[in-house]
Order: structure tokens, then sequence, then C-alpha cells
């Protein structure tokens, strides 16, 4: 999973037409910003691909870790063999010393002989600035001296920056940095078929190997069209030459090493599995602390300074041991991941992270904490007090670090200090009082203006805690529901505003159901840490039917059925294997008794579910698309479906007699990867989102010779989301533009656009319409669910506001009128949420189980009388 370096150009393949573009840009400009999704391969293709193509010493290559400007002195400084300190002094005073610097480096060189007379500058994981610098001013600071020294008139620097393309908003919001995108970035897509053949097969014959033509078309046909599949076919092809016969790489060796996204999973599966009980304990510390974790992003790796970790041998050995398994890179002074696919792709990680994400924020915090205690020779100022202690003082002390233990020592024992210093001083104050008494009569006027103004203090205090303790029940919510729920309740009484209801509603949700993703038994719970991967586009969605008592959910190559009549209790009923095949996409018809659903080889399968807890196939024609399926639509009448896929077309299909699906049509009009796809409530139109940004409607009153009719232009993205309100006169998309769009479609020869939903920080994933029409659901990477009022289409407000504390939401479905409906996250857990108040507040005791001690109260809510919002329980 390492990115190729300057020493493997000679086996670096397939990126030949890239190559030559940004060796162009880079010796036509000074600034390349090349953005690309993780995996992509763009640290290899600048490393191996542009860097050999200026001489040996003409280039600087760094990673900004979470202090940029003094990674940045540290490099500059050992180049011109100078005191990082003074470089580092000059950087944070001003831009101009990168620039002079830059210059010293090259006049250093020019007197030792060499020819260069510029100074390639690769700033490579860019997005560390966001991800691991907490400090505002030292990243300005920064990327200021990197664009000041490309454009003085006199500029001996060009600056070649990898940044991962999820980041690119936050690229934008950086003053030097905006005005220079427009000429400077340049965007790393996905491997053609035959550049992934070049880098398959070249690297193979300079090494005397051959590569087994099954297991070349197999390999083309995995990683095709998938931008982050390059790490994962690394390896694979690693795990497959250990495999190999003779000189030969073979199908089965490939195979046995578990295939694309299985070799990455088996090998960590197997370190993993190779430790005792307590270096296991010791791998996942080291592990959680080595994933920064995202905020409206994807979660990313984390340069983690060896003194961070705990020296203990059960540390040492598990670190040795990942190291040779390839899955961490290590020197003298940090550790990180190999790779951020490793994030991806292996479920126990990634379980992991869902369990403690909430807990992982907080050591987080509390690592920091103890590094600037450290590094002001343990100042008591900077020592954890009040909420931030004893909300430290929760997590589980084997996962604390020595350092952070003594962090927490010394906090403890302060507080206990000033804990003595208070009381005293109430002493002292007892005795004023009867001092002051005598000045009673005079103060009787000065007294009433003080009890209002106290009274105004203490409103507004209360309110402030109630607000505090909203924010931290959701957070909490994922750990300890039954003490959330108090605490979410508690704050809405003390402060009914509408962040104590979002909260509340928050909190409530999500602890309202527990299911989660289904193991590969018919029966019984998911083994602990096993979460299964899906071998299936990122498009696939759950089904639910349309009186919301079924959900169906895909486990890899499964499908498995739960019971959703009581939503707190969901039944887990039945399921049915593919034999391996990825499923993807799948739709229930709408009388419920059958699914649909499209698998990774493109085949449409029927199954007749009138029995859920026994699933019967009934047929499995292909779909003749050729590429992966994305989404499946089915008509209200249960007569007809629609397919979409990244062949950017659409097929319809007679469904009359599901034993016997016949294609009807293929549809084709987009210029780009076909997603959403969707039936109007009356059947008569189809609409479809592509990723060309454009949404287009169909006519398919005659399946057989369907026609467009529309097409709706206003994202700026790809469309990722569709739903039609129930009289079909509007339509809502969602897109990678952060937004979501209102359509006015009831005059299908002039649809106009109306509101815009835009409250997201990241992609919208999904979007739903209430039964009733005048709410509607939008949900997105950032974990955010907004609940809109949708009456006044041109004038959209927001209704609540709520967070899932779990990460990235990637479907939305109403289930009843009243406003409940159902998401699923990124990590396939489900929940359910209530927007209807008054059932929200008479439901909400029913899930506590003991409740809040005085303790509790006291740290949540300081100065409130004790309360418990609920009655007692044991």
């Amino acid at each position: 999973m390492f990115p190729f370096g300057e020493a493997d150009a000679g086996f670096f393949f397939g990126r030949e037409k890239l190559t030559g573009t940004l060796v162009e840009h880079v010796k036509g400009n000074r600034l390349l910003v090349l953005f690309g999704a993780s995996g992509s391969g763009k640290s290899s293709v600048l490393r191996a691909g542009v860097l050999p193509a200026f001489p040996d010493d003409a280039a600087l290559v760094f990673t900004p870790g979470p202090h940029p400007l003094e990674e940045c002195a540290v490099r500059l400084a050992a180049r011109a063999g100078t005191a990082p300190g003074p470089v580092h002094a000059g950087l944070a005073a001003g831009p101009h010393t990168f620039h002079r610097m830059v210059r010293q480096i090259l006049a250093g060189q020019q007197e030792a002989g060499s020819a260069a007379d510029e100074l390639l500058i690769v700033v490579d994981q860019f997005e560390e600035v966001f991800t691991v610098c907490h400090d505002a001013d030292e990243r300005e600071r920064f990327v200021a001296a990197l664009v000041h020294a490309t454009r003085v008139p006199d500029s001996r620097t060009r600056v070649a920056i990898a940044v991962r393309s999820d980041f690119y908003t936050h690229c934008t919001r950086l003053t030097g940095l905006v005005e220079a995108l427009p000429r400077a970035h340049h965007p790393v897509g996905p491997m053609t078929a035959e550049e992934l053949r070049a880098a398959i097969v070249q690297p193979a014959v300079r090494s005397r190997l051959t590569v087994e033509s099954a297991l070349l078309t197999t390999l083309t046909a995995d990683a095709h069209g998938r931008p982050g599949a390059l790490p994962l076919l690394s390896h694979a092809l690693l795990e497959t030459w250990k495999r190999r016969r003779g000189n030969a790489l073979t199908l089965a060796g490939y195979r046995a090493a578990g295939g694309i996204e299985g070799a990455l999973t088996q090998t960590a599966e197997e370190f993993y599995g190779a430790l005792n009980d307590v270096r296991q304990t010791a791998a996942r510390r080291l592990f959680l602390r080595l994933v920064a974790l995202g905020e409206g992003t994807e979660d990313t790796k984390r340069r983690v300074p060896r003194q961070e970790l705990d020296s203990g041998p059960d540390t040492a050995f598990v670190l040795e041991q990942a190291t040779r398994a390839r899955l961490l890179t290590a020197d003298t002074d940090h550790v990180e991941i190999a790779h951020e696919a490793l994030i991806r792709c292996w479920p126990r990680l990634g379980g992991w992270l869902e369990e403690d994400r909430g807990q992982e924020r907080l050591r987080r915090a509390l690592t920091e904490a103890t590094t600037l205690w450290e590094s002001l020779d343990h100042d008591p100022d900077t020592l954890y007090r009040g909420v931030r202690l004893a909300a430290a003082r929760d997590l589980p002390a084997q996962t604390l670090t020595a350092r952070e233990r003594a962090f927490l020592e010394a906090g403890e024992s302060a507080a206990q200090q000033a804990q003595r210093r208070d009381r005293r001083r109430l002493r002292r104050l007892r005795r004023l009082v009867g001092a002051l008494a005598v000045l009673l009569v005079c103060a009787v006027a000065a007294a009433g203006f003080a009890v209002r103004a106290e009274s105004t203090v203490a409103q507004q205090r209360n309110e402030a805690v109630a607000l505090r303790a909203g924010e931290e029940a959701v957070r909490l919510s994922p750990h300890d529901p039954s003490l959330a729920v108090q605490i979410a309740l508690a704050a809405y009484r003390q402060t009914p505003q509408k962040r104590t209801h979002d909260a509340l509603l928050s909190t409530l949700s999500v602890t309202s159901m527990g299911l989660e993703p289904p193991g590969p038994e018919p029966t019984g719970s998911t083994p602990a840490g096993h979460t299964p991967v899906l071998d299936i586009p990122t498009g696939q969605t759950p089904a639910v039917t349309a009186d919301g008592r079924l959900l169906a959910m895909t486990d890899g190559s499964r499908v498995v059925l739960w019971d959703l009549k009581d939503p707190r209790q969901p039944r887990r009923l039945g399921g049915t294997d593919l034999g391996g095949v990825g499923v993807g996409p799948i739709q229930f018809t709408p009388d419920g008794d059958t699914l649909l659903g499209a698998g990774a080889d493109r085949v449409l399968r029927s199954w007749d579910v009138t029995d859920p807890r026994h699933p019967r196939l009934l047929s499995k024609p292909p779909t003749r698309h050729t590429d992966a399926v994305y989404s499946i639509a089915v008509r209200h009448d249960g007569r007809m479906a629609a397919t979409t896929s990244y062949d950017d077309t659409i097929r319809l299909w007679d469904i009359t007699d599901p034993a016997r699906p016949r294609m009807l049509d293929a549809l084709s009009g987009h210029g780009g990867n076909v997603k959403p796809v969707v039936f109007s409530p009356d059947g008569r139109t189809l609409a479809s989102g592509s990723d060309d940004r454009h949404v287009r409607l169909w006519d398919v009153t005659d399946p057989r010779h369907a026609a467009p009719l529309a097409i709706l232009k206003g994202h700026r993205h790809f469309i990722d989301a569709l739903a039609y309100s129930p009289d079909g006169r509007t339509l809502l998309s969602g897109s990678d533009d952060h937004t979501a769009k209102l359509w006015d479609i009831s005059e299908l020869s002039r649809p106009r656009e109306l509101g815009e939903l835009a409250r997201h920080a990241d992609i919208v994933t999904g979007v739903a319409f209430a039964a009733h029409g005048r709410t509607a659901a939008t949900v997105g990477i950032d974990g955010v669910v907004n609940i809109w009022d949708v009456t006044d289409r041109t004038r959209p407000a927001p209704l609540a506001h709520l967070i899932n504390p779990r990460g990235t939401v990637k479907e939305v479905r109403y289930l009843t009128s009243d406003g409940t409906f159902l998401t699923v996250t990124a990590h396939y857990s489900v929940q359910i949420w209530y927007t209807a108040l008054d059932r929200v507040l008479a439901d909400a005791c029913d899930r506590v189980h003991r409740t809040i001690s005085r303790t509790q109260w006291t740290r949540h809510f300081p100065r409130l009388d004790y309360a418990p919002p609920c009655p007692r329980r044991t």
C-alpha cells in the first residue's frame, strides 16, 4: 500500500499520459494543486512520475503534519545547512522568508556544482493541514508562504500540492489558495482499462514474471472505474505474488488472497488473529490513535509521534508485527497507517471507530492537552477542570497512556486544591456576612435591583447549561442511551428552545433502535468485531415495503429481511445467499411480495418474499448493462421496473410476471454514470440523475418507446438522490454540491427550479418526501439529518437539524405519515427517527433503564437542583 517513490520510477507504469500533462503544467506554471480520491495514486504520480523529470537535487518533498510551518522550516533549514529556529520565526513573521530560503538553498547548491536553478517543493497529503493541524493562523501562514514564493517576480520556486478531492471545499476557504485554484488545479481520475493493464503487466515483465490472462481480465474488471482502488490493487498483487506458481501470477492465487477488497482485509485479520488477547487490546488502542476522525469528511490517517504511544513491550510488539505486515509505516520519530484504504476496507477497524467515535474524540482532545501541558513545563493553567475533567475521568484507564494518566492525576490534584481554597474562601465570606448585616437597611433598594440582576444571570446561566447538556447528550447517546435520553429531556424542559428540541429528537432517535448490520448466519447475532465487506457499488440502498413493516438489507453476497412492525424491537426474519456474488441495489414491489435486486455480476434477480423467513428465487436474467448497476425503481402498479448503471444508460423491464422479467427498452442520453432513478406516482414519467449534473425526465407511457421530456439543469456536481412528491408535481434532488433542490414539474414542457435546501456541509446522499407531502428529509456525509417544511415550495423552511453521532448518513426512507423515518449510516447501522414531539415526550422515559444519579446530574447540570426527568428506576 506504500506509494511509488522516485526510486521506483522504473516500475511505474500506466500513468504516462497523466505524468506528461503534469510535467508540462509544472514547467509552465509555478503552482500545481493535484486533486484526487484517496487511493487514486496522487502521491505515486508526483513522486515516481513528476520528480524524475527534474534534476536529483531540484526537489524537496514533505507532508505538513500537525505543525506545517514548523515542518517546512525544518526541511528548508536542513537543506540550507542552517538552524531551523530562525527559519521558523521568519516564516511566522511573513511569507517572504520562504522565497529567500529557496534562493539561499539554490545558491549553495550552485557553489557546490549543481546545475539546478529552481527548486520544486512537493507537499504530499496536504489534507493534513485540515485534519491534524488545529491552528488556523499557522495553516494560513503556511499557505501564504507557498503561494507567495510562486508569485514574486524573481521566483525560483515551483510548488506541487497533492490533496484529497473531498477536501476541495476546505481549500476554497484558504484566502491565499482560492485565487490560484482556477489555474492551478488538476484532477486525478481512475485509470482506464489500458492503463490498468500496463500497471499490472509491465512491472511483472520487468521482474521476469508472467500474468495469467484470466487474472489480468479479472483484475482490470475489479479495479476499472473505481478511483480509490489502486492501493487495494497493489496489495492484492503483492498477496497474489506470494501465492505465485513458479514465475506466474495466477487467478487461483488472486482468489486465495481474497480478491481486490478481501486481500487487505485478509492480511489485517491474519495479523490481528496472531495476537493474544492483551496484544489485541494494544492493537486496538494503537490503530484508533492513528486515525483522524472526519468532520464532514471521511476519516483519514494520522501521523503520530512515537512519544504519544505507550512504550510497553505489548505496544512495541504490535507495532513491529503491523509494520512487517505492511499495515503501518514507522521511522525513528513517527508512526502512521500505510494507506487510508485500510480504514475503508478493514471492517474490524471500521467497527472500532463506530463503537468508540465519541470516546475517541475525548481521548484525542486529552492527548493534545497533555502535549500542551508537557510543552509548557507542566503549567497548572493548562490542566483540565470542571466538565472537561469529569468527561475525561470517565474514559477507561486502560485506553490511556502513562502521560495522559499523569495529566489527569495532576488535574484531579489541582481540582482538590481548588475545592479546599473555595471552602476557606466560603468561611471568610460567612464572617464578612455577619459584619455586613448592619448595612442591610441601607442596601434594601440596591438589593432589589441585585435580586433582579441575579435572576437574569441565573436564567442565562441555566440556558447555557441546558444547551451544553443537549449537545453532550447527542455525543453520549451511542454509548449510554439511557443517560443520554434523561440529559436531553431535562435540557429541553429547562430550556425549550430549537437547539434543545433538535438535541432531544436526535438523542431519542439514535437510541430508539439497535439494529446492527446482519451477519452471515440466518439466525443469531453478528460475531464480535465482524462487519461484512460489501463488494458492491457505493450507491447501494436499503429497501422498505410500502407499509413500512419489512426492511431488506444487503450483507456482502446476502440479502437479509427484518421485521419492523415494532421499530424499537426489529426482528431478523430470513435471508438469501447469491453464492459469493456481491449484492447491489434492491427494491420491493408495491405489494411487498417480491424483492428485486441486481448483483455485481449485473444479473437482475427477483425473489418471492411472501414468506420473508424463506425467500424464494424466481428468476435471474442478465440486465445487459455493461457496467455496475447503481439503482432499481419499481412503478406503483408493480408491472414495470427501471435499472440504472455506470454504463450511462437506463433499462426498462416488464415484471408483470416476476418469474419471467423481460427487457422493454434501453434509454441513453446522460453524459455520465446514471445513479438515482424514480417513477412518478402515476407511473407515466421517470426521473433519472447522473454524474453529468443533470436530471432527465422520460415519458414511459409506452415503455417500449420511451421518450425524453425535459432536462433539469442547476446542480454544480453529481446527482445522488431523487424523490417525487406524493402529488407528482414536485421533484426533489440531492447532489454532491451540498444542496438539494425542489423542481416544479407540473408542466413537463416547462419545468423550473423552485427553492434550494442548502444546510449540509458535504454531499447530500439521500432525500425523501413524507406521505402527506408537506415535509421532506435530506441526509448527507456530514452526518446531519435535516427536516424541512416544504408547504411553500419556493421558500422551504428548516424544521429540525438532527445530528447522527455515528457519522455519515447514506439513505433516508419515510415509514409512516406521522413523520417517522429510517436512515442508514455509512457503517450500515440503521436508526428510526421520530419527529412528532408529543410522541417523543410521551415515550422518552420508556427508554430509561436506570435513573440519572446525583453525581451524573451535577456533572451535566451544575448548580441546578437535582430533578430527574423520569420516575426513579433501578
